[in-house]
């Protein structure tokens, strides 16, 4: 994956939804595969993106990471194309492209002129079923995996922290794996590995093509019946219910490894959209407002009351992302100021968790955070990429598209009393994690790496 994208995709998670406008046409092909076509004509532009429902959750233990070393595959050639041919007749086309995978999903896209979609499709399709998966190519390709997590995880203390945290607070459910898989994994998969796993997940009927751009559906909608229509489906793999199981005290994990600073990150069990019960759906979006009342920023509390106020913290964050295929965490990551300790810090921020449970929101603080939650959705209906992102991700997921129609209605519908109610429900000691970095001495090397911050291409 290309620099900045796997950090992006996390990013998204926690984006507030964008507000679609009803301009959105949805098809399906006999063979299964779902098209979404949303019309945006203010700029002669396309976005066309294949996502397909596979990610490091839908791994096991020996091929963690799998579904991201198929990633890279994917640009080493078909039965028609050579190795980055594809990259290089997008770039021909005075096109971007790029992919990235996560835990639910893996997705391929590009941005073209809004004549060039063709190309787009004639590429994507070939990949779909047609591609080669070489063996002198994949050994290549596990160097470069595994020299990217180095990179990314191993030389990079916070993402070792992240990582130990994941596979302390899931003990079944699959989020306990790294993205990127676990190194043993890496140097160890076979061609026939990723041969099966392509097969199959990899087919028409695993796959939503989201289309936004200045682009006429019905047109958008013969070109996929053109290109992706001849290919056949395929038979995929049950997926068999991994619900995490309950929680029955505090986990703490530490961390030593060369770093200048200590940091620590901190979650507790939620519920997301996807999973909450129907009647309480409306906990997702308290929790979605307790996140920005805390981290909001300049003005919300924890810059306010632990950086500027007390100087406790030179760091410190929540996050919260409602949208994902299974339960997972609200966090709490800090780094505490040069005189203070991890434990000074975290008392901080249990005392201002305990403050949420104990007094209401003031309607003032609330509406501030709505305010912006609102400024965010328009704004980020400016941009073609993100709109198609929402929608790929929502569908990819299990959920509807049309749920960005809903978010800031749902989110200017919680109350104070909702806020303290989540806060108070899920904030408890049986369900909370902790990991912590304790800083082992750099030496000349590792500062170097930390210092150099391992950007690289696929």
């Amino acid at each position: 994956m290309h620099t900045k994208f796997k950090y992006i995709i996390g990013l998204l998670i926690a984006l507030p939804a964008i507000a679609v406008a009803n301009t959105v046409s949805e098809f399906q092909l006999d063979n299964g595969l779902k098209l979404i076509v949303k019309e945006d004509h203010r700029a002669p532009v396309v976005v066309s993106q294949v996502w397909y429902k596979v990610g490091s959750s839908y791994e096991y233990n020996g091929i963690t990471g799998i579904s991201h070393q198929l990633e890279h595959m994917m640009f080493k050639g078909t039965e028609n194309l050579g190795p980055n041919e594809f990259s290089q007749i997008i770039a021909a086309n005075g096109g971007r492209e790029n992919a990235f995978t996560g835990r639910d999903y893996t997705a391929y896209f590009q941005t073209l002129e809004k004549d060039r979609l063709e190309v787009s499709f004639r590429l994507e399709a070939e990949r779909m079923r047609k591609l080669v998966i070489d063996e002198a190519e994949l050994i290549k390709e596990h160097e470069v995996v595994a020299e990217e997590r180095r990179m990314r995880t191993e030389d990079n203390p916070q993402a070792l922290v992240r990582e130990a945290f994941n596979a302390a607070a899931f003990v079944n459910s699959p989020y306990h794996h790294p993205v990127i898989g676990w190194m043993s994994d890496i140097k160890h998969y076979e061609v026939d590995d990723l041969r099966d796993w392509y097969q199959k997940w990899y087919a028409p009927n695993n796959a939503t093509v989201v289309i936004v751009g200045d682009v006429d559906p019905d047109a958008v909608y013969a070109l996929a019946k053109q290109y992706f229509g001849p290919l056949k489906p395929e038979t995929t793999a049950i997926v068999k219910p991994q619900i995490e199981v309950e929680q029955r005290g505090m986990r703490t994990v530490e961390v030593r490894a060369p770093a200048e600073l200590p940091y620590f990150m901190m979650g507790w069990k939620v519920p997301v959209v996807k999973t909450a019960n129907p009647e309480e759906l409306w906990e997702t979006y308290a929790l979605e407002m307790l996140a920005g009342i805390l981290d909001g920023g300049d003005s919300a509390r924890f810059a306010r009351e632990l950086v500027r106020g007390q100087e406790i913290a030179a760091g410190v964050g929540a996050g919260y992302g409602l949208f994902s295929r299974l339960d997972d965490v609200f966090i709490v990551v800090g780094t505490p100021a040069k005189s203070k300790t991890v434990a000074d810090l975290q008392q901080a921020v249990f005392t201002q968790i305990d403050q949420l449970k104990t007094e209401l929101v003031s309607d003032q603080e609330l509406n501030r955070i709505k305010t912006q939650v609102v400024a965010n959705a328009v704004y980020e209906r400016d941009s073609v990429f993100y709109q198609a992102m929402q929608i790929g991700m929502l569908e990819t997921i299990g959920l509807d598209w049309r749920l960005t129609d809903d978010y800031v209605a749902n989110v200017q519908a919680v109350t104070a009393e909702q806020v303290q109610a989540v806060a108070n429900k899920y904030f408890i000691d049986k369900s909370l994690t902790i990991a912590e970095l304790i800083p082992q001495p750099l030496d000349g090397k590792q500062s170097k790496k930390l210092t150099a911050g391992g950007r690289h291409g696929r």
